[in-house]
């Protein structure tokens, strides 16, 4: 029985949500395991549609077990927001199908302040964050001073941490001018959501590892792309956690060897949310024409997603560090009708032909895509459910991704409904 980590492989916004969810039917457990609120997965079952955030996608699915691990941060809040919304859409959310990790970050209302004083201060030099609390949230984690989710459980420890936590926390905002945390406020603030958050505590690597030894499949779902990887991303234009399936294991409590099968999922071309580089980014209406037929509005901060060529050397290298051993192409119906489609099969910097995206920032910005020319297809490929039924084009044009990024593809989406699925190569059973 293998087990199953679904990263992105791009930026963020692949279509990973819907992938984890129609997965999720052979699964027993399905695990977030980095990243917060500022990931967005969109579902659409039997013509409903589903927002989630902080849930794991497997939440829809009556029987299966949902779990955040410690690699995330919770807004406690959100959390408890988005539990009663999917609730009020009939999908039943208990203490039995979900469980949060009792030594996961939480993310407070100061973190979301200071997301949104620094994003302003930066000015044009702004990261483009979503200003919910994330980055600042994974700063007082690995700086030892973050409240947890098992603080909550004793009144006299939380104060406590809360006082520590303000000597870091009323120096940055001293610094910038604005009032010192309201420390009675903030306490009251946490006991008072404790009751709703508690139930779901549980220590998720026993839980996990009681799965294993019972033969469970365990499904690991990341948010963001392998390029909003703190350390192999676009930095400094990047998420604040570790997005490539490395993390499934610390971000969960398990041992590495219980991912047996990383699946990237893969756009048909390229989108990214916000600032940083980008090398195939059509501003134009080649671009406006992609973001229009595909939708492409964040889930989280409905901003208007920038839009490109498939970009085969982003892909590659996202193949290479993060251990990809096959892909899930979406949106393959966003190309339909397109007389020409390009693809970046190199780079070309001050010059020389490179291989790779450079981790230095003004490099990233100036390299210069180098394409190839593949032939459109006229026929309708939304909603194929078999190989047979897409155009023999379109599966040039699939081949052609597969021999440039160099694994192959094992699901193909067609359509944002959760049946439109052509299944190539099963992972869970590779």
């Amino acid at each position: 029985m293998a087990n199953v980590a679904v990263v992105g492989s791009q930026w963020g916004d692949e279509g990973k949500g819907k992938i984890v969810d129609w997965l999720s039917e052979r699964a027993a457990v399905v695990a977030r395991f980095q990243g917060g609120h500022n990931a967005g997965h969109t579902l659409v079952i039997d013509g409903k549609t589903y927002k989630l955030s902080l849930l794991p996608s497997g939440i829809v699915r009556p029987g299966k077990l949902s779990v955040i691990g410690s690699g995330v941060v919770v807004d406690p809040w959100a959390l408890v927001a988005e539990i009663h919304g999917v609730r009020e859409m009939g999908v039943a959310v208990g203490p039995d199908n979900l469980r949060l990790a009792h030594n996961a970050t939480l993310i407070l209302p100061l973190h979301r302040e200071l997301d949104a004083l620094r994003e302003e201060a930066r000015g044009n030099s702004a990261i483009g964050t979503t200003r919910r609390g994330i980055g600042p949230a994974y700063e007082d984690k690995v700086g030892r001073r973050a409240i947890r989710v098992c603080d909550l459980h004793d009144p006299d420890t939380l104060s406590f941490k809360v006082d520590n936590l303000l000597v870091h926390h009323n120096a940055l905002r001293r610094g910038l001018r604005q009032p010192e945390v309201d420390r009675d406020e903030l306490v009251a603030e946490l006991r008072a959501i404790a009751p709703e958050i508690l139930p779901y505590s549980a220590v998720i690597w026993r839980d996990l590892d009681e799965a294993r030894r019972r033969g469970e499949r365990i499904l690991f779902e990341g948010a963001q792309g392998a390029m909003l990887d703190v350390d192999h991303g676009t930095y400094p234009f990047v998420t604040s956690s570790n997005t490539i399936a490395g993390e499934a294991a610390v971000g969960c409590g398990i041992g590495p060897d219980a991912v047996n099968f990383v699946l990237g999922i893969t756009k048909a071309y390229t989108t990214r949310v916000g600032q940083g580089p980008f090398p195939t980014e059509q501003d134009n209406a080649i671009g406006r024409g992609l973001g229009e037929r595909g939708h492409e509005f964040g889930t989280v901060t409905q901003r208007r997603r920038r839009c490109g060529w498939f970009d085969a050397v982003m892909v590659r290298q996202a193949v290479k560090v993060g251990g990809i051993h096959g892909i899930a192409l979406t949106k393959l119906d966003v190309l339909d009708g397109m007389p020409e489609i390009k693809v970046c099969i190199g780079y070309r910097l001050d010059g020389a032909d490179i291989g790779y995206l450079p981790a230095e920032s003004d490099k990233q910005h100036r390299v210069e895509p180098v394409y190839e020319t593949l032939d459109g297809w006229s026929d309708s490929t939304r909603g194929a459910r078999s190989w047979a039924d897409l155009p023999a084009t379109a599966i040039k044009y699939i081949v052609r991704i597969e021999e440039l990024i160099g694994v192959r593809v094992a699901l193909l989406s067609t359509s944002p409904e959760r049946d439109d699925t052509i299944l190539v190569r099963d992972p869970f059973v590779d």
